[in-house]
C-alpha cells in the first residue's frame, strides 16, 4: 500500500517538530552546562595565573642575583690576565664606536692596552698596495701575487712594526692611530661594506685572508669578535683562518671570553651555534706568551 502525499507531509512535520522540541531542550540543559564550564574554567585559570606570576617573580629575583654575581666576580676573573700587554684592534672595512669602546674597556679592566687602532680600506685599491710594497726598488711582480705579498707582510708589520709600515699605512688604511710593534695580541673586527661587483668581492676576500695570515704568523693571539646582534656572522671566516673567536662581545661573558683568548685560549666563544661553549675555562694558568 503506497503512502499519500498528506501521509508524508503530515510525516516531516511531525520529524521537524521533534527536532525543535528537542533542539529547546537541550538549549536549556546546555546553558546550565556551559555556564557551570565556563566559571569552573574561569577559576582554574585565574589560578594558574596566580601560579605563573609566582614563577616569573622567582625567575626575576633569580636573574637579578645571577647578574649581580656576575658583575661582581668579573673583574676578578680577569684581574690582571692582560697586565701590561699592548693590544691592536684592527677592523676589516669599518670599525663601530660601541665595539671599538667594548674592546677597549675589556682590555684596560684585565691590565692591557689598547695602543694601536687600524682600519682597513675595503674593497682594497690592490694597485696602490702593491706599488707601496714594492717601493719602487723591487722587481715587478703579477699584480695578484704582489698584492697577496704586500697584505701578508702588512698583517706582520701591523704587529712587529718596521721598515716599510708607513707606505703600506697610507695605501691599506683609512684610519689609523697608535703605534705598530711590540703587539702582544689582536682582535680582528670584521665589518664589510657591499662591493660593487664580483671582482671586488674576490680581492676583499683575498685581503682579508692574506692579512689575518700575516698577523696569526707572528704567533701572537688573534681573536675575532662580533656583537650577538651581527646580521652576518663571521665566526666562520674567522675558524677558517686560524683565530679564536668570540661571537658576543657586548656581553659580560663575551667580554671575559675576549680577555682569556688574548691569553691564549683557543676555540669560538659566545652564544650563538657556531660556539664551542660560552666561556673558556676560567681556571686556565695565565700565559705568558702563546706559543
Amino acid at each position: 500500500m503506497g503512502y499519500s502525499g498528506r501521509y508524508h507531509a503530515a510525516s516531516l512535520a511531525a520529524v521537524f517538530l521533534a527536532l525543535a522540541v528537542g533542539i529547546l531542550i537541550g538549549v536549556g540543559f546546555g546553558s546550565d552546562i556551559v555556564n557551570g564550564t565556563a566559571d569552573s574554567l574561569e577559576k582554574s585559570l585565574h589560578a594558574d595565573i596566580d601560579n605563573y606570576r609566582e614563577q616569573v617573580d622567582d625567575l626575576q629575583q633569580q636573574l637579578g642575583e645571577q647578574g649581580q654575581f656576575s658583575r661582581l666576580a668579573a673583574p676578578a676573573l680577569v684581574d690582571g690576565r692582560l697586565q701590561r700587554r699592548r693590544i691592536a684592534l684592527v677592523a676589516l672595512g669599518g670599525l663601530d664606536d660601541a665595539i671599538a669602546a667594548d674592546v677597549r674597556g675589556s682590555v684596560q679592566q684585565s691590565g692591557g692596552q689598547l695602543t694601536e687602532v687600524a682600519v682597513v680600506r675595503e674593497p682594497p685599491d690592490i694597485g696602490a698596495v702593491a706599488d707601496a710594497s714594492r717601493g719602487g726598488s723591487q722587481r715587478p711582480l703579477p699584480r695578484g701575487t704582489a698584492f697577496d705579498r704586500a697584505t701578508k707582510r702588512s698583517g706582520r708589520l701591523l704587529v712587529r712594526g718596521g721598515k716599510g709600515f708607513a707606505g703600506l699605512r697610507a695605501a691599506l688604511l683609512t684610519r689609523y692611530s697608535g703605534e705598530p710593534g711590540r703587539i702582544d695580541g689582536v682582535v680582528v673586527v670584521r665589518q664589510r661594506p657591499p662591493t660593487g661587483s664580483a671582482r671586488e668581492e674576490r680581492d676583499t676576500d683575498q685581503l682579508e685572508s692574506e692579512l689575518v695570515a700575516g698577523m696569526t704568523d707572528t704567533k701572537v693571539p688573534v681573536v675575532g669578535v662580533e656583537t650577538t646582534d651581527t646580521a652576518d656572522s663571521s665566526i666562520t671566516f674567522f675558524d677558517a683562518n686560524a683565530s679564536a673567536s668570540v661571537d658576543n662581545v657586548d656581553e659580560l661573558p663575551g667580554k671575559v671570553a675576549l680577555v682569556y683568548t688574548l691569553d691564549c685560549a683557543q676555540g669560538n666563544y659566545g652564544v650563538k651555534d657556531s660556539a664551542d661553549s660560552l666561556l673558556p675555562d676560567l681556571l686556565a694558568q695565565r700565559s705568558s706568551r702563546c706559543r
